[in-house]
């Protein structure tokens, strides 16, 4: 990821889908896939972060012996954290970055997710390394810019929050990397700049062994 003076501000890290495919014309999958290559000239990628938990944990105490009550205020939260991120992606598509400015969708549209590009999140199928949302927070200065805090075992907190990025490539579709071997294990511990011991932890649900 290259500033506008040309500097490099950051690397991102993502894995290749590495189990044989029943169909041998299928290719195994990476979101690196999804941007240009640097000799095709500029390409684009997005990253977001957004919350719906600030303050929520003084609501809470509020209800500290009303189980169903604490329940449903976490529920409605996770909720709305989700809607945020739908609607922040359809602001990007259509106005931010335009590429899809005609999209009218209804709903059920929007819920089989039948629009242009995609928002992966570190940690889910596609990029299963959780790590790496430290690089979208410093890029995005998230925490100054909207309270978003990463602990140690990069878990963001308020809990209500949902951070990942943007593709926009018109193929771009959701997949889950599955199982790696340990020849990629210790390539990525390479590019990353980590013991292979570390990368293992990063990586333990990915690996085939």
């Amino acid at each position: 990821v290259y500033g506008e003076d040309g500097s490099v501000l950051a690397t991102l890290h993502h894995l290749r889908q590495q189990a044989p495919k029943p169909d041998d014309t299928a290719p195994n999958l990476c979101l690196a896939d999804f941007v240009a290559p640097s000799n095709a000239g500029t390409d684009y990628i997005g990253g977001f972060a957004v919350t719906t938990g600030i303050g929520m944990e003084a609501l809470l105490s509020r209800y500290a012996d009303d189980d169903y009550n604490q329940i449903m205020i976490k529920a409605l939260a996770d909720r709305l954290a989700e809607a945020f991120a739908e609607y922040l992606h359809a602001h990007v598509r259509r106005e931010a970055w335009g590429y899809a400015d005609g999209e009218s969708l209804e709903n059920e549209d929007l819920i089989a997710e039948r629009y242009e590009g995609i928002r992966p999140a570190p940690g889910y199928p596609a990029c299963p390394d959780h790590s790496e949302k430290a690089t979208l927070f410093t890029l995005l200065e998230a925490t100054s810019n909207t309270g978003i805090k990463l602990t140690e075992s990069y878990a963001m907190t308020p809990a209500a929050a949902v951070s990942g990025w943007y593709f926009a490539h018109p193929e771009a579709r959701y997949f889950g990397i599955g199982k790696i071997d340990r020849d990629q294990l210790a390539d990525y511990a390479t590019r990353k700049g980590l013991s292979l011991a570390d990368a293992e932890v990063l990586l333990r649900p990915a690996l085939a062994d």
